[in-house]
C-alpha cells in the first residue's frame, strides 16, 4: 500500500474549539461520509485533499462573524462572475452573495468541479428509499453547530461548491476523475468559516459507490 505524504499531515480528532486559522499548518482528516467546519483567516490558504480518489467534497462558507453576517459563498454570483457554469481556473475567485471575492483558487490537480447541484439532504435520500442515510446538508449543519447552526435547512439554503464532481451540462454521472492525493488550494480573501462534507452519496455507484476520507489543511501561506 502506498503511503501518501502531505505537509504537516497527521490524523486528528474533531476539535472542541474551532481554530482561528492563524497558527502553523494543521491537518484534519474528515471520515468518509462525514463533515467538518473550520475558521480561515484572510491572508492564509487552505487545502482540500482527496485521499483515495473519486471522492466528491461539498464546500460552503460564511463570512465572519457568523451568524450575524448574512454574507456567504454563492455559486449563483460566482457563475455570473465567471460567465457560465464551467469550473473556475487557477487564478479565478469564488464570490459571495455580496458580489465580493472570498477565495482565490491557487492550485488545482483535478480541474473538474461543479457549481450547479445542491447539497444532498434527508428528503433527497428518503425519496430514494433510504431515509436514515447521511447527507451533505446534515453533515455541514452538524459541523457548524459550534457557530450556532441548528438545522440542516440552514445549510441546504446555500448551494455548495462541489469539488471533484464531474457533472457536465447538469447531468449527474459516475465520472469521478480525481485521483488519490489530488487537491485544491484556496487563498482566503475574507475571514470566514468553511463547512465541508465528504459526500456520502453512494447510490448507483456514483463516486465509486463508497464515501472515503478527505483531508483539510489550514494555516498555509499563500
Amino acid at each position: 500500500m502506498t503511503i501518501l505524504k502531505f505537509p504537516s499531515f497527521s490524523p486528528s480528532t474533531k476539535e472542541n474549539c474551532p481554530s482561528d486559522g492563524t497558527s502553523s499548518p494543521k491537518t484534519h482528516t474528515v471520515p468518509g461520509g462525514n463533515g467538518h467546519a473550520f475558521k480561515v483567516k484572510k491572508g492564509t490558504s487552505f487545502r482540500i485533499i482527496d485521499l483515495h480518489g473519486r471522492q466528491i467534497v461539498d464546500m460552503m462558507a460564511w463570512v465572519l462573524p457568523y451568524p450575524s453576517s448574512l454574507e456567504h459563498l454563492s455559486m449563483a454570483y460566482t457563475r455570473y462572475h465567471l460567465n457560465g457554469t464551467a469550473p473556475p481556473a487557477v487564478g479565478d475567485t469564488l464570490v459571495t452573495n455580496k458580489s465580493e471575492p472570498i477565495f482565490k483558487l491557487t492550485h488545482d490537480d483535478c480541474h473538474t468541479h461543479d457549481m450547479t447541484f445542491m447539497a444532498c439532504n434527508p428528503a433527497f435520500y428518503a425519496e430514494k428509499g433510504v431515509p436514515d442515510h447521511r447527507s451533505c446538508a446534515e453533515n455541514i449543519a452538524e459541523a457548524m453547530r459550534p457557530w450556532g447552526m441548528n438545522s440542516y435547512l440552514q445549510a441546504a439554503s446555500v448551494d455548495p461548491f462541489n469539488i471533484f464532481q464531474n457533472t457536465p451540462d447538469m447531468t449527474l454521472k459516475d465520472l469521478g476523475c480525481s485521483r488519490a492525493g489530488d487537491f485544491v488550494e484556496f487563498e482566503v480573501l475574507k475571514d470566514a468559516v468553511v463547512g465541508v462534507s465528504s459526500c456520502p452519496y453512494d447510490v448507483d455507484d456514483f463516486g465509486g459507490g463508497k464515501a472515503t476520507d478527505i483531508a483539510v489543511v489550514t494555516g498555509l501561506k499563500p
